[in-house]
């Protein structure tokens, strides 16, 4: 067997950095294994105003290289490679990729959750130049102009109302003639005079130049598109959680989250979750990275217990 680190962190985002750090502080030995580049989503978003410490914001690759550079101040490793496999049942947690398996005497699973896309066009080109899956992180760049939300949930209707409070015009987009969101948020909507909603209509377009400037609504029923004027497209139809490693070992709720309290810990001893992919109320950077700090914490005590 390989060296056995005392903590392996599954993932270099917000919350697995913030754990490594805490760890490797502590004196712990820590790898934090990643399949692309530190960050994680939080590295695709141009431009971030809600994390403490930046008032002028800070864009997501900065933020993300400058949290791995903090945990490997402290000690921690970082090792680039894709996992394809894990083992948690046993004592000492396995986490196997193409080229070699990595040991752990604990580990935090931090592979995040990625938002649901349209499947347009350039969307992927145009994230963050109009295209948006986040109302909390990026609603504040579109004040007094109007935006299109796409989605009939309880989090679409929130991140509608959201927008709503920044936003001259908010054009709710659902593709069926009800919305699936809970009575008391439908009441908040009601009450909200700036947004639209389009029943029973899709988004099958974006139009553009440098940016979104518009899409291309179709109306379910009647077959009809149009071409709606927009500054920007905000969609919420959901997330998927980065769990599919993890079916039949971690504990899963009927979303795909690994079931997992403010203590991070999960159905196995010596497992924890932290960020968006485990159950919470709120996803954000910043409880991401408060998850992280938990996780150490509760790793410190758990080795200290058990191991000699």
């Amino acid at each position: 067997m390989n060296n056995v680190y005392d903590v392996l962190v599954l993932g270099g985002g917000p919350g697995g950095y913030t754990a490594a750090m805490y760890a490797a502080r502590a004196g712990l030995s820590v790898a934090v294994v990643e399949r692309l580049a530190a960050g994680g989503q939080m590295a695709l978003t141009h431009e971030i105003d809600n994390y403490p410490g930046f008032e002028d914001g800070v864009d997501g690759f900065t933020l993300g290289a400058k949290m791995q550079q903090g945990a490997e101040r402290f000690g921690a490793q970082t090792i680039y490679g894709d996992v394809q496999a894990v083992d948690f049942l046993g004592n000492v947690k396995k986490l196997h990729t193409q080229e070699e398996t990595y040991y752990g005497r604990t580990v935090i699973v931090a592979t995040g959750a990625n938002p649901r896309k349209l499947g347009l066009p350039m969307e992927w080109e145009l994230t963050g130049k109009g295209v948006h899956y986040c109302a909390a992180c990026d609603g504040m760049f579109y004040r007094g102009k109007t935006v299109v939300l796409v989605g009939g949930g309880n989090s679409a209707v929130a991140d509608a109302l959201t927008l709503s409070r920044v936003a001259k015009k908010v054009i709710m987009v659902h593709r069926r003639d009800t919305l699936r969101a809970s009575k008391i948020y439908n009441e908040a909507l009601n009450e909200a005079e700036n947004i639209e909603i389009r029943w029973n209509s899709e988004v099958k377009g974006l139009q553009y130049a440098e940016r979104v400037n518009g899409v291309v609504l179709r109306n379910n029923i009647s077959g009809e598109e149009e071409l709606l004027a927009c500054d920007g497209v905000f969609v919420s139809i959901g997330r998927n959680p980065a769990t599919e490693l993890f079916v039949g070992q971690l504990e899963l709720d009927e979303n795909g989250y690994i079931v997992a309290g403010e203590s991070t810990t999960t159905n196995l001893p010596g497992v924890y979750a932290v960020g968006d992919v485990r159950t919470k109320a709120v996803r954000q950077i910043v409880t991401a990275t408060a998850d992280g700090a938990v996780a150490a914490h509760e790793i410190e005590e758990f080795l200290a217990a058990n191991v000699a």
